[in-house]
């Protein structure tokens, strides 16, 4: 999620003005608090004495796991903190590896602690604000390492701050967004990964050309702005193909638009997506009319899409596929189901929906004619209804109300303008839907829903909804592409000091489930993303909660224990395991941003809130990839 500055995160701001359902509208109808959970009421729980603890699998499908005995998670729960450090369980270790500003190869420019690197230097650095990434094998000990660049922070970015804007800033500020691609190798002896000089080492950037693929080309009227498409902004999540790409997602795009020109004025659509004359804290406008919604306005509708690289083609361009949808992609989690891709992807705003795209045939066929299989298929949305059932709702032209006759022009048009399609075929409207998570032992699927401003009752989760959720559903029959599904609230998160209805513990007590992910184990491993604003303040019922953190779940019997502990003012995401289970990388992104709690960095002092990672009295902080390892070399969670 996309944070600039202390105040409010233009995700909690809704942008949706139809009258569908919220998701708090059915939960306040059909949930009751049971055993720490919310579960389903009608048909949904077990009868007898178990009741009381755990809701029962959803049904259409036998259980899906057999018993643990001991359980999955085997380490000893670390408490909340606020240090400014990285903390793991007893026997753990954590490595820093590739911070913000890291050459991409031995050969390239070092990182300037003062932070005076040129715009050409950042090109050919790891860029800024580490998110979603995924590590493609290469051999027990190598891999190529995809990772996304979310955003900038404009203070840190430069060195003497961003009050006086350049192109020359502007450029380095695209530099230092997209996507990075290293090889790293792990040491046999130590342990320890490594960066290492690869031909595949690259950027992806804001400046990088593209290329347009699905229903709607880079030649359609509505994306026809100046010059050719370039560029991927705002990466958040992330997702792989089981044909060995990578995908990125386009979250918060429209806060780099803007226009000093008063006379423009925005459209609907606009207005839908939140693009604003004032809406953007960068100002890039003031010096490239790439982003002056005035001067070049179709420029705004090249974002907003799933892209997709290939890591082991250096030279390819990154392409946008387009059937996958037009809006805030917190990411794109791929399955597949009878031969057929299914990608999972929510919209990262309060009030906001979630989607799953459906491949056409089966993926391999599509790859043997040398097609994508991501160009095929048909995109949905979901709608929870009250007695714990849900469907799925095509987005497709001249079905239901996405007609001719309801002023809907072709595909193309559905997938230009996802969100008002999603309003009017009736979809379910969420609290800031994140990441989605495919359980590999029964194809369960989660969702993280980070906070919201809430719309529910007593038995609902929260009006507000300050702590989130996640849900789970199980399709029919197991099946990741029907189109029906049983649903419950899988964990209601929060501090049961503040909100008497979550039972939690104190090794589990978290706030804002954003990043979702599991191990080959079949853990389920859950990232924070607590705004810097609420972080660790008691106004915000966040005080025992402590700074962001990581924590692992076993999904059958609901323990949750937190397992890592981040620096101040950063947030938990990404999530990938080297290929034995040894090795987990995650991110911490944007440690020493504004919070009330710490205090406000500045160019003169941007340690202010943290000194994360390298702790330089001249310098600092950077995001950075922590890989964490076991000391004696066992599998990380045991």
């Amino acid at each position: 999620m996309t944070r600039v500055n202390v105040g409010v995160d233009p995700d909690d701001i809704a942008s949706n003005p139809s009258a569908n359902r919220h998701i708090q509208d059915v939960l306040s109808r059909r949930a009751i608090i049971k055993g720490g959970t919310v579960a389903a009421a009608a048909g949904f729980l077990t009868t007898g004495p178990a009741a009381s603890a755990v809701a029962a699998e959803p049904r259409g499908r036998k259980p899906g796991r057999p018993d643990h005995g001991k359980g999955l998670l085997g380490f000893k729960a670390v408490p909340a903190g606020t240090a400014d450090a990285v903390v793991v369980p007893e026997g753990y270790s954590a490595q820093v590896l590739i911070p913000w500003g890291t050459p991409l190869n031995s050969h390239g420019p070092r990182w300037k602690k003062d932070a005076s690197n040129s715009a050409a230097d950042q090109a050919r650095q790891i860029g800024s604000n580490h998110d979603g990434m995924h590590l493609f094998p290469l051999t027990r000990d190598a891999g190529l390492l995809a990772l996304n660049h979310e955003y900038v922070d404009t203070r840190g970015l430069y060195a003497d701050g961003d009050e006086v804007l350049t192109k020359e800033k502007v450029d380095k500020a695209l530099a230092a967004h997209g996507v990075s691609v290293v090889k790293i190798r792990r040491d046999r002896a130590s342990g320890a990964w490594e960066q290492v000089d690869s031909p595949f080492n690259r950027r992806v950037t804001g400046s990088t050309p593209v290329r347009f693929s699905g229903p709607v080309s880079a030649a359609h009227p509505e994306l026809r702005a100046a010059g050719d498409p370039k560029g991927t902004l705002n990466n958040c999540s992330s997702g792989h193909t089981p044909w060995g790409t990578y995908i990125t997602c386009e979250e918060n795009w429209n806060t780099y638009f803007g226009t000093e020109d008063a006379s423009w004025t925005p459209s609907a659509e606009e207005k839908r997506y939140g693009v604003a004359a004032a809406g953007t804290p960068y100002r890039w406008h003031e010096a490239d009319e790439r982003f002056d919604l005035a001067k070049n306005r179709k420029e705004v509708n090249r974002f907003g899409w799933v892209v997709e690289i290939d890591p082991f083609a250096p030279r390819s361009a990154p392409v946008k596929r387009t059937a996958l949808g037009r809006f805030k992609h917190e990411g794109a989690t791929v399955t597949e189901s009878k031969g057929r891709v299914v990608v999972y992807s929510g919209d990262d705003q309060d009030g906001e929906y979630v989607y799953k795209f459906v491949g056409q045939g089966r993926w391999r066929d599509w790859i043997r004619r040398g097609r994508s299989p991501l160009d095929h298929g048909t995109l949905y949305v979901a709608k929870f209804d009250d007695d714990g059932s849900g469907v799925w709702l095509p987005l497709v032209f001249g079905q239901g109300a996405l007609t001719e006759a309801n002023g809907w022009k072709d595909q193309a048009d559905v997938l230009i303008r996802t969100r008002t399609a999603a309003d009017a075929v009736g979809a379910t409207k969420l609290d800031r839907p994140e990441w989605v998570a495919v359980d590999p032992k029964n194809k369960d699927v989660f969702l993280t829903l980070t906070n919201g401003s809430g719309n529910g009752g007593k038995a609902g989760p929260r009006k507000p909804n300050p702590y989130g959720h996640i849900l789970r559903w199980a399709e029919k029959g197991g099946d990741n592409t029907a189109l029906s599904f049983k649903w419950e609230v899988f964990v209601l998160s929060g501090d049961p000091a503040y909100d008497k209805t979550v039972k939690l513990g104190p090794e589990a007590v978290h706030g804002s489930p954003d990043g979702i992910g599991f191990d080959a184990d079949g853990r389920l491993w859950i990232q924070t993303d607590i705004s810097n604003s609420s972080q660790n303040l008691a106004s915000k019922g966040y005080d025992n909660i402590g700074n962001n953190m990581l924590l692992a779940c076993d999904p059958e019997t609901r323990e949750i224990r937190r397992f890592l502990v981040a620096p101040r003012g950063a947030e938990v995401t990404g999530l990938t395991f080297a290929p034995d289970g040894r090795s987990l990388f995650v991110n911490v992104q944007h440690p020493g941003e504004s919070t009330p709690a710490w205090g406000e960095p500045t160019v003169d002092d941007p340690r202010a809130v943290s000194n994360w990672p390298d702790f330089d009295p001249a310098g600092r902080p950077r995001s950075a990839t922590v890989v964490i390892t076991r000391k004696d070399g066992g599998r990380i969670g045991t």
